[in-house]
């Protein structure tokens, strides 16, 4: 049976989840990312989904108070990431982080939930809308180097 927890009463499996949904990052950015989140639960939550003491899924929500595109109001939640590890995909793991989030959200007086994902990510773009999200809008990103 899978359970949720928060993602700090399994630091272990939390970083590594983080490092299987990011993994390029270092492991000391990864954990001080979860440091600063532990530090700051008005802000930031993670829960931890788990089946037969297997951590198999992590999701990453924090409230944003600037622009967020494609709501309209502040604040919004916003799923920071979201992994369900390979072999317990499309098995509703995360509809169940996904609504932990939703009623965390709403506990902080959020009307809306937000996400995102890279222009050819297709398979979390499908998963979005499984989920319930709909699309807002498309943006590309430049720079210039001053």
């Amino acid at each position: 049976m899978i359970s949720l927890s928060p993602a700090s009463a399994h630091a272990a499996d939390w970083l590594n989840l983080r490092a299987a949904l990011w993994p390029d990052c270092p492991a000391a950015e990864h954990q001080q990312e979860i440091a600063e989140q532990t530090a700051n639960p008005a802000r930031f939550a993670a829960f931890v989904a788990r089946d037969d003491d297997a951590a198999i899924g992590l999701l990453e929500v924090a409230i944003r108070n600037d622009y967020v595109n494609g709501t309209s109001r502040s604040p919004v939640a916003f799923v920071e990431g979201i992994y369900v590890a390979p072999s317990h995909r499309r098995a509703g793991v995360a509809a169940l982080l996904l609504g932990a989030a939703r009623e965390w959200a709403r506990a902080r007086d959020c009307a809306e939930l937000a996400s995102d994902t890279a222009l050819d990510n297709l398979a979390a773009q499908a998963a979005h809308l499984a989920l319930g999200f709909e699309e807002t809008e498309r943006v590309v990103f430049y720079r210039m180097a001053l």
